[in-house]
């Protein structure tokens, strides 16, 4: 199965753990930001107009731990 991507556009001073956030809900998943990014240069900030891959994350469907009013 191949990964699909949606596109973001940088704005000046985004961080890789802002986007993260944005499409994941979770900051500490941008290595996969990354990872599906070679071209760009890994850097605290990121410079305005950079075209990032991001790709579209499959949903888990395991309820272990979790309550069964949020199943």
């Amino acid at each position: 199965m191949s990964t699909q991507y949606r596109l973001h556009i940088t704005k000046q001073g985004e961080r890789w753990d802002h986007i993260s956030w944005q499409y994941y809900g979770d900051p500490y998943a941008y290595p996969q930001i990354i990872t599906a990014n070679p071209h760009v240069n890994i850097t605290f900030s990121l410079p305005a107009g950079l075209t990032l891959a991001i790709p579209i994350l499959e949903k888990t469907t395991s309820s272990v731990g979790v309550p069964p009013w949020k199943r």
